[in-house]
Parts: C-alpha cells; structure tokens; sequence
C-alpha cells in the first residue's frame, strides 16, 4: 500500500479556521510551529491533495488572499476544499477581545474598515467557483454596530454575483447588541453561526469578560426569532475541563433557543501563553457526545477530534436540511 504522507496538527487561528483576508500583495506571515510530543495519533490528517485543492490554491495566491490554513498547514484543508467551500475573514485580523484560547492579534483597530471589501471577497468568491462560503471576523468592538453592516453588505455582494452560492455567517456576539444581529440577517444568508465555544463554568476562564455564556445565548436566540428560516449554528471546544454533565448541560442550552446545528472539536492551545490542555478527548467520546446531540434534538451535529466550527460547513448545511 502506498504510504500518505501525514501532518501533525498544528495551531490554529481562531480556533482553527481556513481563514481568508483580502489584502494588498497578499503576502503570508510564518508563523511558529508549536511543539507538543503529548498529541494522541488521532489528532493527524493525510496531507492536503487533489486536483480542486490544488486549483484553489492556485487561485487563492493569484487572487492575493492571505491563508491561515496554509501557513498553520490546517488537517481539514485539503477536504474543504476539495468541496468547494471555505471561511473568509472580514474586517481585518486585529481583535479587541483577548479571549484566553485564541491566538488572534489584540489591539485597537480604531474603526478602520475597507469599503471595499464586500465588493473584493464577492469577486474572489465568484471566480473561485465556491459553493458555500463561511464569512467570519474578529470581534470589533470598537465599531458602533461591531462591524454588522459589514457583514451584511459582504453577504449581498456574494448573492448578487451568484445568487447560488449559499452563505454562512460567524459572527461576534457584538456585545449583546440584538439590533446588530438584525442588521447581519438583513444579508441574505442562509446559516447564522454564533460560538458558545465552553461551558457555563469555564466561560470566565476562556473567554474575554466581554463575553459570556448567557449573551451569547440570546444573540442566538433572537437570531431565531428573527428570522426563524435561517438556520442557527454554535460550536464548542472539548478538552478545558468541562465534565460530560456540563456537555450536555450546554447542549440542552443551546436547544432551548432553537439552536439547529451544533458542531464539537478538541481544543489545541496555540501558545504556550494560552489555556493548558486539561485532556485529548478521544474519537469514541466524539461519537457519544455526537449521539446526545441529537437526542437533545440538533438537526445536524458534527463531533469529532479534528473538527472545527467551520469544518465540511457545506456538508453540515446539506444534511440538516435534508433532514427537515
């Protein structure tokens, strides 16, 4: 049998995102490589392959857009893409927030946004020929409306170009703002992704003291309310400390306000500067937290080691509406 050429799963941005930012030459910071000899086997992926993977690739450099995927050398690259989807970052790459496990730059980006950038990431979208699209972002907290409007228009764009592609938004939680949550559905899309990311308990641990678990919650559910044809989507990382009662305690939390999609991976620290690694959740505790989702009643649930909130987006959107 011919041997796969394997990569170790390295640090992610934001939680492991294939993350995309339109910008002047396009060119890819390096960034280290973390060293932990302690990750099981199970956290490695065949390296990325196939003729669309490389075809995008392609683009992607010709199109002058910056890959953290590339440069992390992400595990899920090569089967994203192959599918024909990918996230895109918006509003820049500096965060106001400075949440514990996330390696995203902090600082104060003092209300800069590019005016053209719906128009550009549209175009990239076009000409990449991609099927589904994850808009996501940093926080932006020092805009009035948390960079909303932004995402909005970003979505129109797309859809005006090709009304077929369908679009998901991860968004900030823009500080519990619901008419900013308005605002972003006024786009079009068709899945609205919001991150619990921890249990109740660990929440003051893990996330910025702007966050939190409750506000979060009610941007999900007033999304819902909002427009309850949009499907809604959270995710949440394993492997902080979390026992299996607060698991399902966070499941039955999201259900309550009409959570559709819930997606589950192992969380990895990018720096020696950020939250220990409590435990490596194995692939067969994946599939029973996998089996509770969906007594608790999600329409989809992907859970597994190598999974991230934007992880086969395409697939999870496909199958959840299969199922309705």
């Amino acid at each position: 049998m011919r041997n796969l050429k394997t990569i170790q799963l390295e640090d992610f941005q934001n939680g492991g995102l294939i993350e995309l930012k339109v910008v002047p030459g396009g060119i890819a910071q390096e960034r280290p490589e973390p060293v932990d000899r302690n990750k099981p086997a199970w956290l490695r992926a065949t390296a990325p392959t196939g003729p669309n993977y490389h075809r995008l690739k392609e683009l992607t450099q010709r199109l002058r857009l910056f890959t953290v995927c590339q440069e992390a050398r992400c595990p899920n690259i090569g089967e994203c893409w192959s599918h024909g989807t990918m996230t895109i970052m918006v509003l820049g790459s500096v965060c106001t927030r400075a949440c514990k496990f996330c390696a995203v730059d902090t600082g104060n980006p003092r209300g800069w946004v590019d005016p053209l950038e719906p128009l550009h990431v549209a175009q990239a979208v076009a000409e990449l020929g991609l099927r589904y699209v994850v808009l996501t972002s940093v926080d932006r907290d020092d805009l009035p409306d948390g960079g909303a409007a932004h995402f909005a228009e970003c979505v129109r764009q797309i859809k005006r170009l090709d009304p077929g592609v369908k679009v998901e938004t991860l968004t900030p939680d823009f500080q519990g703002n619901l008419r900013s949550v308005e605002v972003v559905l006024e786009g079009g899309q068709e899945v609205f992704a919001n991150n619990l990311e921890t249990v109740r308990r660990l929440t003051p641990k893990v996330r910025d003291p702007r966050a939190g678990y409750d506000q979060t919650l009610r941007v999900l559910e007033h999304a819902k309310k909002v427009r309850p044809e949009v499907l809604t989507k959270s995710s949440l990382m394993l492997g902080l400390g979390e026992t299996e009662a607060e698991i399902r305690e966070a499941m039955r939390d999201l259900r309550a306000v009409g959570v559709d999609i819930l997606t589950l991976g192992q969380y990895l620290r990018p720096t020696q500067h950020h939250l220990p690694v409590e435990r490596y959740v194995t692939p067969e505790e994946f599939a029973r937290y996998r089996d509770w989702g969906y007594e608790a009643g999600f329409m989809e649930v992907f859970s597994g080691p190598l999974v991230r909130s934007s992880y086969r987006a395409e697939k999870v959107f496909f199958e959840a509406t299969e199922r309705v």
